[in-house]
């Protein structure tokens, strides 16, 4: 993707964020336009603002490191960091929330957890192996 881009990730962090608005504000109107009229008043609260610009600006930042995520991984591995990372969430909202937790969500939870885990693990073998080929090809006389 970045390429596209001229290998800019400010532009592409751009584009993704204009492309999100572009395409949520049509669907906030079709899905939430009765609920907004509904409690209208509350767009007006110093409480709702706060929490829309907190929530924003960690929007913005985790945006921000998945373009540099993509810069240096491949597309495979940032998609199960995101799959991890949404797992995780899941647990957390268990406690944080008391959501019900389900025999299959927390099967898929580990799942998710456990293959990313394994997925992390064979990576790591990778990179070492290919630093000790590197480093024995700089070793051998020439």
């Amino acid at each position: 993707v970045l390429p596209l881009v001229d290998d800019n990730m400010w532009r592409l962090s751009f584009l993704n964020n204009a492309n999100a608005c572009c395409l949520m504000l049509p669907l906030i109107y079709i899905y939430e336009y009765e609920r907004l009229v509904e409690h209208s008043a509350d767009l007006f609260s110093l409480v709702f603002w706060t929490g829309m610009t907190v929530a924003g600006a960690f929007g913005f930042l985790i945006g921000i490191v998945t373009v540099m995520q993509i810069k240096v991984t491949s597309p495979l591995t940032h998609n199960i960091s995101g799959t991890a990372k949404a797992a995780v969430q899941s647990v957390m909202a268990f406690y944080i929330w008391q959501n019900p937790a389900t025999f299959k969500g927390c099967l898929g939870i580990a799942l998710v957890l456990g293959g990313s885990a394994l997925y992390g693990f064979v990576k790591l073998r990778e990179s070492v192996e290919r630093q000790l080929t590197t480093s024995k090809k700089e070793e051998l006389p020439k």
